[in-house]
């Protein structure tokens, strides 16, 4: 049966699941105008709008059966933000032929009513780094899983001891902690000690993207921090329209040179200027109508990702996307709600879906390739969720809520193998030094060599 975070993940919450309950009893917080004056308020005067879509999504007949180009798997040593690299993209990864358990550890606390596992693993020089559902971060052996240290960021004050999520990354020898606490933390990579603590106005429930001395965060009020790496100083902020109801998910910005790209709960999705947060482009992935109480919910709860001059993103709202990175242009849309992560690579792009589909679409052109829904036979009480996806070692790999690690043959979509995690999963899984490492619900780090 899934798990109560399973659930949700997916069906969303309102917004008495934004944070830490100091934040949710402050109804006004949820206002960009409350409190503090707003630094950088946007006006939106260049929003592009995405028009209601009524196509069912098909595979296209002209590529039925066709082949299409993949890169061949590239060794990869480190994985030191959530999405592998700044721009969020990692074409394809030579890891884990074998495709079999090398072993197993416990990180701490598990996901439970109250605490939740929603922090990808990082790896840099040889560790690889975790932040289990009680916000103790530690650091393990890549090889082994042995724990080499262990950290719990949680405050002081009893005030914030309801907090969950959050994430971590990884530059220059230290790891970069957002969390539902309302902090964002820096932490000494080789001896677990903490530098420098920056206080934030509202929960962070994702991970942050750290590059060229900047922490970027998005909180649950959908504005978008950046810090200066070396002293947690605020340098810039961006605020979003505020959307009271979201996902139980959230994503990290992706950065090409100087332009940043995040999302946010209002479906917006959105470029800066990496160094000022100035605004380039704001492109709203949602259906221009909508008939249901779901589809309400507008949330892009995956990271975009930047992949040769264009962003791919998918929103709650029925609309997966490439927009042209210098524009904010949407090339193609096609009617796919999920709260994943897209994967790009070579000639086509992969997203999953709310319903379990993996869709493998023309990268270029948006026609689709092939479709595979991997609930096919189940009854709707069974059906499981699955993770934003990875290319590694000619297998696309995806974790489900009931426990698989399933192995597809990325040109088909034909099931190559399935492993036994023996617990939920919903993190997407990452790949370094040969291995791939899988994060449950339980708390479990799981090595696939």
């Amino acid at each position: 049966m899934m798990s109560k975070r399973a659930i949700g993940v997916v069906l969303a919450v309102a917004a008495l699941s934004l944070g830490a309950c100091s934040t949710v009893s402050k109804i006004g917080s949820l206002n960009p105008i409350h409190g503090k004056g707003k630094r950088n308020a946007v006006i939106h005067t260049n929003r592009i709008p995405v028009i209601a879509l009524n196509d069912q999504l098909k595979v296209a007949d002209a590529l039925k059966g066709q082949d299409f180009l993949l890169p061949d798997a590239a060794p990869l040593s480190d994985w030191p933000l959530p999405g592998g690299t700044p721009a969020q993209s990692v074409e394809h990864v030579d890891a884990a032929p074998a495709f079999a358990v090398a072993w197993r550890r416990s990180i701490g606390s598990a996901s439970s009513r109250s605490k939740h596992v929603t922090a990808p693993p990082i790896i840099a020089a040889g560790r690889i780094y975790v932040m289990d559902g009680g916000a103790t971060v530690s650091a393990h052996d890549v090889a082994s899983g042995a724990p080499i240290w262990r950290v719990n960021i949680m405050p002081k004050s009893k005030r914030d001891h309801e907090g969950w999520g959050g994430g971590v990354a990884f530059a220059d020898g230290k790891i970069y902690v957002a969390s539902g606490f309302r902090e964002v933390v820096q932490i000494d990579a080789a001896t677990g000690a903490v530098g420098w603590r920056t206080r934030t106005d509202a929960p962070i429930h994702a991970a942050p993207t750290v590059t060229g001395g900047k922490v970027y965060a998005v909180d649950v009020n959908d504005e978008l921090l950046a810090f200066d790496a070396a002293t947690g100083t605020q340098a810039w902020t961006y605020q979003a329209l505020t959307e009271p109801a979201r996902i139980l998910a959230a994503s990290s910005p992706a950065v090409d040179n100087d332009t940043l790209v995040t999302s946010f709960a209002s479906g917006e999705l959105v470029a800066l200027r990496a160094a000022n947060g100035t605004e380039l482009w704001n492109a709203s992935l949602s259906k221009a109508s909508r008939t249901n109480a779901l589809s309400e919910i507008r949330d892009i709860a995956g990271r975009p990702v930047i992949y040769k001059s264009d962003v791919f993103a998918v929103s709650h709202s029925d609309v997966f996307a490439a927009v042209d990175l210098r524009t904010g242009i949407p090339r193609w849309t096609l009617p796919v709600s999920a709260t994943t992560t897209p994967w790009a690579a070579g000639d086509v792009v992969y997203v999953v879906d709310q319903s379990g589909q993996v869709i493998c679409v023309s990268r270029d052109s948006g026609q689709v390739y092939w479709i595979r829904d991997l609930n096919d036979g189940l009854k709707k009480k069974r059906r499981a969720y699955w993770s934003s996806p990875i290319l590694a070692s000619n297998r696309l790999i995806t974790l489900s809520t009931h426990g698989d690690a399933l192995a597809l043959n990325p040109k088909t979509g034909a099931t190559l193998k399935t492993l036994k995690l023996g617990s939920e999963a919903l993190i997407g899984p990452i790949a370094a030094g040969g291995m791939i490492y899988a994060l449950t619900d339980s708390a479990q780090l799981i090595a696939i060599r």
